[in-house]
Formats: structure tokens, C-alpha cells, sequence
């Protein structure tokens, strides 16, 4: 067999795998969004169930403020991004979460801080002393901006933003959260993670916003990049105030699913910024290294939490395999080989993507289970609780189908050696 015709072969092969697993992704996308789009949506009082049964049905009438963020967000997003979804009961959907959130969110206007928890109705039930519901209320604002075009949206993402920086890096008072004298002063990479995404999020082809946030984007990879730990051998979830290793449980404590979706936050910022050194410095510490040490080798999978020293961890579900992380490797490991052209990352992606599929998956009822225990067996059968909405798995298939599509794109059918012209080697582009 001559060369050409073996690397003929060798780019066809990759272009059927890749078109398979767009299509395969592309319909679990449909089927993910038709599930919450016909159980979640609360008709009386706006805003959307999330506590749902396997079979979608409402178990618990609470509303999670961060979820409801997350579902306007992801709406909105859908919306905006894909031809199929330009339908107009989804925006009307983002657009009742939004006024829901506009209305009730907020604990004690014209205050910042939004509740945690809320009745149906929107009664504040519950506060956090934390960004994350904050958080995930600007994404939703800005988003809805984005597709509407409606200045109030904005204007609300932009005002809660600058509170929220304001709590992180200049007063936390604001949280409510007391500064005991016992207590570390200690910083979780949640946090900087966080403020990364927003910064990403609002500085979108808004030249304006994106040199306003510029320094801050740049603080937050600085304080992220302080998790690596150990010369380079660990990925801490918390460290001290000035990026040491804490003692105890605290300090060795490892999250691998959030490090790889803190890796796809830094992959995409230094893509846009040209910056490739960063970029091969997140590949190797925030993508291979956590998978490496949190990839279950008996029962596949990623574990959930571990200990740096090998010691057992604490937390009773650390051997259990959830949902999110799952989905966060997927898209690291495709943004990866996106931008780098890496086969050993294409091979992760379709690895965690296997397994994720099979385990996951619920084909009878549709969405995916959210925690199965080691082994890989369903333990919880809801579809959405506290912390599971419509949210990382949608941005998870939604955001692999885009990359899928402009890797095909890039891998255009060609003749065969001697059928026309010769194949030329796939160009690799920046993951967005």
C-alpha cells in the first residue's frame, strides 16, 4: 500500500469516526433538551422544576436559584447558537426564568445577594454564602441580553458582576460568611474558575467588556494556576492565600472533574489570547495529569474526589462517579484536540465519551442518570435535584457538537490517491 493511499485512508477513518459521533451527540442534544422542555417548566409561577423523578415528574417544588441561571443561560445559548433551536416557546421559556429570577432572586433588593433556595412562589428559603448563585444569575442576564437585545438584562449581568469581583477581591463581607479565628485562610479554585467563565461570558464580541475585564481574566488564571502543587505533580482543589499547600484533608483534598473543566476554562482563554505556552502548560497539568491520577482503572470512570497522599478520602460519595465531571472531560479533552491536533487527546475524548454514553445514558425515559457508585451502577435514579439541572450536560453535547462540526469542516471528503488530487494533512484550528 503506498503512503498516500494509507494517509488517505488513515483521514477517512477519522472523518467517519468524528461524523459518527457528531450525530450521535447532535441527537442526545435533541433528546436532553426535549426532556426538560416537557417536564421542567413551571407554567403558574415561572421559573423551572428541577427536582425531577426518572421519568421527569416534579418530586419537590423548590427552585434552586444557580439552576434556574444555569436553564436561562442554556436556553438562551441553544437559541442563539443552533439553527434548530431558534424556536420561539424556547425563548419565551428563557425569558419566564429570567423575569422569575428578575422578581424573586435577589434576598433583600436592591441588595446583590441572591437566596439559594426559593419556594415555587419565590419565597427566599435558604442562603449560601458563597458567589455561585450570583454567578450564574449573570450568565443567565447576559445571555438573555444577548438574544433579545434588551438593555435591562445587561445592565443587571454588568451590576451584579462588578458586586461580585467586589466580594471576591476587595470585601466578602458581603457574603455574610464570618472570619473565624480557627478557620484557614484558605482559597478554593471554585472561585477564580468561577469569575473566569464570567469573564469569558460578558467579554464575548464586546471589545469593551473584554479590555474592561482583561486584568481581572488575567488575575484569575494567575490565582488558578496556584492549584498546581507539588512541583507540578498535584492539582489541589484549595490552597492557602498565598498559593501554599494547606495542612489536613483540606489542603490534600482533589477534585479531578473540576480540574479538567478549570483546563478547558484556560484552554479557551489562552486561545484567544495567543498565548501557547499557557496553552501546553494546561494541556499537561489541568487535562492529562487529573485524569491520569482520577481515572478509576478496575471500573472506569472518573473517581469523584481524592486524596493527594493516596489516603481514603473523607467524603462518603469520593468512590462514586457523577455526571459533571464526565462531561466537563469531554469537553476538555476535544477542546484539546482542537486547538493542538493531539490524537492522544482525541483518543481521552472517545475514551470518557464511551463510557459516558453507556453508563449514563437513560434511554428509556431520556437526560442521563446523575450518580452511579463505583461499579458504574445507577444509585440515584432522579434526573435533577439541588445540584443537577439542565445545565452540564447540554453545554457539554451542545459544545462538542460545535467543535465536532468545525473539525469536519476541516476534514472535507477527498479523493482517493489517483481518483484526483492528492489528500492534504487535516489543519487543526482554535477551539472556541
Amino acid at each position: 500500500m503506498s503512503g498516500g493511499l494509507r494517509v488517505w485512508q488513515d483521514m477517512e477513518k477519522e472523518r467517519e469516526t468524528l461524523q459518527a459521533w457528531k450525530k450521535r451527540v447532535g441527537q442526545e442534544l435533541d433528546r436532553v433538551v426535549a426532556f426538560w422542555m416537557e417536564h421542567s417548566h413551571d407554567q403558574e409561577h415561572g421559573g423551572f422544576f428541577t427536582c425531577l423523578g426518572r421519568d421527569g415528574r416534579v418530586y419537590d417544588d423548590l427552585k434552586y436559584v444557580w439552576l434556574q441561571g444555569r436553564q436561562v443561560w442554556m436556553y438562551c445559548r441553544l437559541y442563539r447558537k443552533f439553527e434548530r433551536f431558534r424556536r420561539p416557546e424556547l425563548l419565551d421559556s428563557a425569558k419566564a426564568g429570567g423575569e422569575f429570577l428578575l422578581r424573586y432572586a435577589r434576598v433583600a433588593p436592591p441588595g446583590k445577594k441572591c437566596a439559594f433556595v426559593l419556594t415555587r412562589d419565590g419565597r427566599p428559603v435558604k442562603v449560601q454564602r458563597t458567589i455561585f448563585s450570583e454567578c450564574f444569575y449573570t450568565m443567565a442576564m447576559n445571555e438573555l441580553w444577548r438574544v433579545t437585545g434588551e438593555v435591562r438584562y445587561q445592565s443587571e449581568a454588568v451590576e451584579m458582576m462588578d458586586e461580585i469581583v467586589h466580594w471576591v477581591r476587595e470585601d466578602p463581607s458581603g457574603l455574610g460568611r464570618p472570619q473565624l479565628p480557627g478557620a484557614p485562610a484558605s482559597e478554593s479554585m471554585a472561585v477564580p474558575m468561577m469569575l473566569l467563565n464570567l469573564v469569558d461570558q460578558l467579554g464575548e464580541s464586546d471589545e469593551e467588556l473584554a479590555g474592561n475585564y482583561a486584568e481581572l481574566g488575567d488575575w484569575c488564571v494567575q490565582r488558578i494556576l496556584r492549584h498546581v502543587q507539588r512541583d507540578g505533580q498535584a492539582v489541589l482543589e484549595n490552597v492557602s492565600e498565598d498559593g501554599e499547600e494547606l495542612s489536613g484533608c483540606l489542603g490534600r483534598h482533589q477534585n479531578p472533574g473540576h480540574a479538567l473543566e478549570a483546563g478547558w476554562f484556560l484552554l479557551r482563554h489562552a486561545i484567544r489570547k495567543g498565548d501557547p505556552e499557557l496553552r501546553a502548560h494546561v494541556v499537561d497539568k489541568f487535562l492529562l495529569l487529573p485524569f491520569r491520577s482520577g481515572w478509576d482503572p478496575d471500573h472506569g470512570g472518573l473517581f469523584y474526589f481524592q486524596d493527594a497522599d493516596g489516603l481514603c478520602p473523607t467524603q462518603l460519595e469520593w468512590a462514586m462517579k457523577l455526571w459533571w465531571p464526565h462531561s466537563e472531560a469531554m469537553i476538555a479533552f476535544l477542546m484539546g484536540y482542537s486547538d493542538s491536533g493531539d490524537p492522544a487527546l482525541l483518543h481521552l475524548f472517545y475514551q470518557v465519551a464511551e463510557y459516558t454514553f453507556h453508563q449514563f445514558r437513560d434511554p428509556e425515559y431520556g437526560e442521563w442518570f446523575g450518580y452511579l457508585n463505583r461499579e458504574g451502577s445507577v444509585v440515584l435514579t432522579i434526573k435533577g435535584g439541588p445540584f443537577k439541572g439542565c445545565f452540564h450536560v447540554p453545554r457539554c453535547l451542545a459544545m462538542c457538537e460545535e467543535m465536532l462540526g468545525a473539525l469536519l469542516d476541516c476534514l472535507a471528503p477527498v479523493p482517493a490517491p489517483g481518483a484526483g488530487s492528492p489528500p492534504a494533512v487535516p489543519a487543526h484550528q482554535g477551539a472556541e
